[in-house]
């Protein structure tokens, strides 16, 4: 991410308040109990301590990191920056609407993420769980970018439906995300401005939350195709209402016109949130592969051609959202050890040990 600030062009600054104040401060590091089965991580320290924290990602030198937050006083998730000694806690987006997937823009003094606040200061309703668990793909996520105070507010996508799961190419010159636009859950590229838009995948069915790899030739994300008649016909019903059941996703990697596709995972299981390790070689995954009854969510190592499948965290309880420094020193994840409440999700860093 190499691309100096000022060339980025993006589209007009919206005229939106100020960032309400937040009452969150939650953050500091303390080291937590180390569980020796986890033989790749050393130094294991938690960030957070209140509310729900989650999708925690490194900027380009390591020195700062972005995620969302919810808790008591912030109904649904909001985007915040904090330095990795958790100090320096700021808010980055409107305090309003829903926020998801924040990413850093080139030079780390902007963040990219996708939120509610355009349509409505008010978030939108929560799931209807009756259709079982469910994500809702609230049409009204749009990508925005701000300054680490959340100001000079400026809108990116305004499209009809779903536009989300965005993050920037090693060079900082392309916008990977996930949208509806085309009628389906595909992955699309763009630049920084929202111009030059490419659709990458065009199967039926969801693909998104990739990530380039290293060296920008290629992307890794999540995949579901349903092929039996009855799993097409849910997952279109449950399309049309916003929602998608991820039940079966599979850890994907293509180039960067969706050519020379290779599917990692092949276990049936609920696979997501992969990150390519710097070498280019390994991809580090969340899955319940090794969960019977599919609740217990844990890290895992696999090779980029599917060999060597490697579990790496061993919590009865969710490990997630992994991402590598650009050293590959240090890993940031988010996982429910150690929380104050069952369910109760927190970021985590640790020392990366081959």
């Amino acid at each position: 991410m190499r691309t100096a600030l000022a060339a980025i062009v993006l589209l007009a600054a919206v005229q939106d308040p100020a960032p309400k104040p937040v009452p969150f401060a939650g953050t500091g590091v303390k080291s937590v109990e180390a569980d020796p089965r986890e033989r790749h991580l050393r130094n294991v320290r938690q960030l957070t301590y209140e509310g729900e924290n989650a999708e925690a990602y490194w900027n380009e030198d390591a020195s700062l990191i972005v995620f969302q937050h919810r808790g008591e006083g912030i109904p649904a998730d909001q985007v915040y920056t904090v330095k990795p000694d958790g100090t320096g806690l700021r808010l980055a987006s409107t305090g309003t609407g829903k926020c998801t997937c924040a990413y850093f823009l080139p030079g780390g003094k902007r963040v990219l993420f996708a939120s509610t606040h355009g349509v409505s200061e008010k978030p939108p309703a929560p799931p209807d769980m009756s259709r079982g668990y469910v994500w809702l793909l609230h049409p009204e996520y749009d990508l925005w970018s701000a300054d680490l105070d959340g100001k000079d507010l400026k809108r990116v996508t305004d499209a009809p439906g779903y536009d989300a799961e965005a993050v920037l190419s090693p060079d900082g010159k392309r916008i990977v995300f996930t949208s509806t636009r085309s009628g389906d859950l595909d992955i699309w590229t763009m630049n920084l401005d929202g111009t030059g838009l490419v659709q990458v995948t065009k199967d039926l069915g969801y693909d998104g939350g990739a990530f380039f790899t290293p060296d920008g030739k290629r992307l890794v994300y999540r995949a579901y195709h349903p092929k039996e008649p009855k799993d097409v016909e849910e997952y279109r019903s449950l399309l049309a209402e916003n929602m998608i059941r991820p039940m079966a996703l599979q850890i994907m990697t293509c180039d960067l016109d969706g050519g020379n596709r290779v599917q990692v995972t092949a276990n049936g299981k609920a696979n997501f949130g992969p990150y390519m390790h710097p070498d280019g070689k390994r991809i580090l995954y969340s899955s319940n592969q090794a969960d019977p009854k599919g609740r217990d969510f844990d890290l895992w190592l696999v090779n980029a051609d599917g060999t060597g499948n490697e579990r790496v965290t061993f919590t009865e309880e969710f490990d997630g959202f992994p991402m590598f420094s650009p050293d590959g020193k240090t890993l940031v994840f988010c996982s429910n050890r150690h929380g104050p409440h069952e369910g109760s999700t927190n970021v985590f860093l640790a020392d990366w040990v081959e």
